[in-house]
């Protein structure tokens, strides 16, 4: 991926995650109450009144905050036509990696990234569409093998699990030692859900969550696999950036964007 942009954000957002991290709460408390109302009210108003309904008045009190899960900030390779080396797989915006926006979610740069590769990417599916073959009917769904379940609080349970143990263990600042328990547990999950698909009958939740699992551990080997530091994706045990994979970076050429 790219080398990552100068950006403050994500050194607040470290920092906010050490304390909580550090004192086991779950926020920290922003205040810009010493300021003028009519200045916090008029330069944040959607913010203000969000609030608001919440019970909290920024002009008079903290606010509790926590960093934001950004869960398609990644670095899918992409060509510049928006595809990568999957046939039919198309990435655009913040999940992909074209060289454009670096390793930080720069929010104005990725936005810009979906209009340029969307259309990118349209015309490439148009010009191949016509050379797709469909893919073979699929048989019929057999439920006769399979029951309703009377445990669908393990779905939900684990769903819940999984949500909780990737925002604490593989959030925006990481570890070898929370990485690896992160990776126990989703096996753990994985094989839990496994005889659980097999034997129940399917539900939208059930798929989901079998899909979400698969999904983290993606993340979380990944994660395993990055011996650096870069932009956002931050591992106190690689605090530095591994120059020769900057090396081997796949940036767009200015004349290539230019086409577009």
């Amino acid at each position: 991926m790219a080398k990552g942009r100068n950006c403050v954000c994500h050194i607040v957002a470290r920092a906010i995650d050490h304390e909580i991290k550090r004192l086991g709460s779950d926020c920290v408390y922003l205040d810009i109450s010493h300021r003028p109302s009519d200045f916090i009210i008029d330069h944040f108003p959607t913010i203000y009144a969000r609030c608001l309904q919440y019970g909290f008045d920024l002009t008079r009190e903290p606010i509790p905050v926590v960093p934001a899960a950004h869960y398609t900030c990644g670095g899918v390779m992409i060509d510049k036509h928006g595809r990568t080396d999957i046939p039919g797989l198309y990435a655009i915006g913040e999940v992909s990696c074209s060289g454009l926006h670096g390793a930080n979610r720069m929010a104005s740069n990725s936005l810009l990234e979906c209009v340029v590769f969307a259309h990118s990417s349209y015309l490439d599916i148009c010009n191949q569409i016509k050379s797709v073959t469909s893919p073979a009917a699929l048989p019929e769904w057999d439920e006769s093998q399979v029951t309703d379940s009377d445990e669908e609080v393990v779905v939900s349970h684990n769903w819940d699990e999984i949500r909780r143990f990737m925002w604490d263990y593989v959030g925006i600042v990481r570890t070898i030692k929370r990485l690896q328990r992160a990776q126990r547990r989703i096996q753990l999950l994985q094989n839990e859900i496994h005889e659980y698909y097999g034997n129940f009958r399917l539900t939208n939740n059930l798929i989901e969550l079998r899909n979400l699992a698969l999904v983290a551990a993606i993340i979380i080997e990944s994660a395993l696999r990055r011996k650096e530091s870069r932009g956002l994706h931050y591992s106190l045990d690689y605090p530095s950036v591994n120059t020769a994979e900057t090396a081997t970076d796949t940036v767009l050429n200015p004349e290539n964007i230019r086409l577009l």
